[in-house]
């Protein structure tokens, strides 16, 4: 008889789990912003008071401590991106705290930029993507999936700070429209005429396109086009912690988060986007701590966790959260497609989507 009990405790808890996922209605667009190398440590916990007062590291303590400091990691992370913890938080939730046991890795064994795209998109940690080269990506990815699905041809895109990203999403066989670092855009506008003019003008201290070109871009390119999946791709992060950078490196991340504000605004007011659209956040890999804050790879412990962060039509806005467990950056693709209804469908092998996790309440 217990046995039986528990059989039917199980079946019912089953059959709620499938029918909360089945229940939900599925967003029609999705945006998808990457922050490269953004460490969870900053996302979760604001920016790192020993990192802030190493003179190698910031100029400028002072103008730091004024901006972004506070003594409560809570209030820390909500100056450095209020927009993901006044909106996102509150709306939506947050994967990858490790602080709450709470954890999210890559799972490819290299740990920097195309091996982690590629395992985004892909949701297949290949280990034969192991260099940033300007390599054809063999696999199929999610993005160029949802290309082919009535109402989503044509109707998607990507923009992005790096000019390796044609290749990690091969646009010759996707079909998707990249438009990476000095690439011109459509001169459908005054406003993309007008960006085609900045960006070829304006100075790359990074040898990249800015970040706020390439988000500009997007937001312009949406405006004019309805894209049904956006995806932009910032990078100055990244290049500005190599650099060994800290208040630069905190300085874009804060920019980004305005930027994300003001896209998610603007969504709200187009009828096209407003109520049907799911915006996810993410990174491609993790950093070190101390003085390794600035590296990552597979040499480089604390580089492999990542974090992510999701809000829009069918997500439970739980938050943060807080239960014990283990989430890797492979589950994406299947989950991006899930987000809109599909079910991402390649020649290898593809991690289980998030979604049943995204779409339940409980925390």
């Amino acid at each position: 008889m217990q046995m039986r009990r528990f059989f039917l405790l199980f079946l019912s808890s089953f059959l709620l789990v499938v029918y909360l996922a089945k229940a939900q209605q599925p967003a029609r667009n999705l945006v998808i912003v990457t922050f490269d190398g953004l460490r969870w440590q900053e996302v979760f916990g604001g920016v790192d008071s020993v990192l802030m007062h190493d003179a190698a590291y910031t100029r400028d303590p002072d103008e730091m401590r004024r901006l972004y400091w506070d003594a409560s990691p809570q209030v820390r992370r909500e100056k450095l991106f209020p927009f993901i913890w006044g909106v996102m938080a509150h709306d939506g939730q947050l994967l990858g705290n490790r602080n709450l046991g709470n954890d999210m890795n890559v799972a490819n064994v290299y740990h920097f930029s195309y091996p982690g795209y590629h395992e985004i998109f892909t949701g297949y940690p290949d280990t034969a993507i192991h260099s940033n080269d300007k390599v054809r990506n063999p696999n199929k990815h999610v993005l160029g999936y949802l290309n082919q699905q009535s109402g989503y041809q044509g109707k998607v895109a990507a923009f992005t700070s790096w000019d390796v990203f044609p290749y990690i999403l091969n646009k010759w066989e996707s079909g998707i429209y990249v438009n990476a670092d000095e690439d011109s855009l459509p001169d459908a506008t005054p406003e993309l005429r007008l960006l085609n003019l900045l960006q070829r003008l304006t100075a790359k201290p990074l040898d990249l396109r800015p970040d706020i070109f390439t988000y500009a871009a997007a937001k312009e390119y949406l405006k004019a086009y309805h894209p049904r999946v956006l995806y932009i791709a910032f990078d100055e992060t990244d290049d500005y912690a190599h650099a060994g950078m800290y208040d630069q490196y905190i300085k874009s991340a804060h920019a980004e988060d305005g930027m994300i504000r003001d896209l998610w605004t603007y969504l709200q007011q187009d009828p096209f986007y407003a109520g049907q659209t799911v915006l996810l956040l993410t990174c491609d890999h993790g950093r070190g701590t101390g003085d390794a804050w600035r590296d990552h790879g597979a040499k480089v412990k604390g580089s492999s966790a990542i974090w992510m962060a999701v809000m829009g039509p069918g997500i439970a806005a739980v938050g943060e959260r807080k239960e014990h467990a283990q989430y890797y950056q492979a589950q994406i693709a299947a989950t991006l497609a899930d987000l809109l209804g599909f079910k991402f469908q390649a020649d290898h092998p593809i991690a289980p989507s998030l979604y049943p996790v995204l779409v339940h309440a409980e925390n």
